[in-house]
């Protein structure tokens, strides 16, 4: 089955194929650096994958600063400003959070795929 992302080490990339060039790359998500990797085939791409993520992580550790977090869970969502007043009264009205109402909405529809 494929898949359009893969998992290292805490981090999540990506996996697109470029048929221009023949290649996979990708990027990977969730951190404001840019850790990109290539690779003419599945192989490739993971070796290409994993070794971008080491080198970062040794890097971040040779210059004493700490590696960013991917999806540290806490994001911001933009609606209308109708959606936003009918969520914070449904919750409301419900006893929760609007934290809460968005976090359930999400878990139910990931629930789903």
């Amino acid at each position: 089955m494929m898949q359009n992302t893969m998992m290292y080490k805490g981090y999540v990339g990506s996996v697109e194929f470029s048929e221009e060039d023949c290649v996979f790359f990708g990027k990977v998500q969730g951190i404001r650096s840019l850790l990109s990797y290539e690779g003419r085939d599945g192989a490739e791409l993971l070796a290409d994958f994993h070794g971008a993520v080491d080198d970062y992580l040794r890097g971040c550790d040779e210059r004493g600063v700490a590696p960013e977090v991917a999806y540290k869970g806490s994001f911001n969502v933009r609606t209308s400003p109708e959606t936003h007043r009918k969520a914070a009264i449904y919750a409301f009205n419900h006893g929760e959070s609007l934290n809460s109402l968005v976090n359930e909405a999400l878990e139910e529809k990931l629930a789903q795929a």
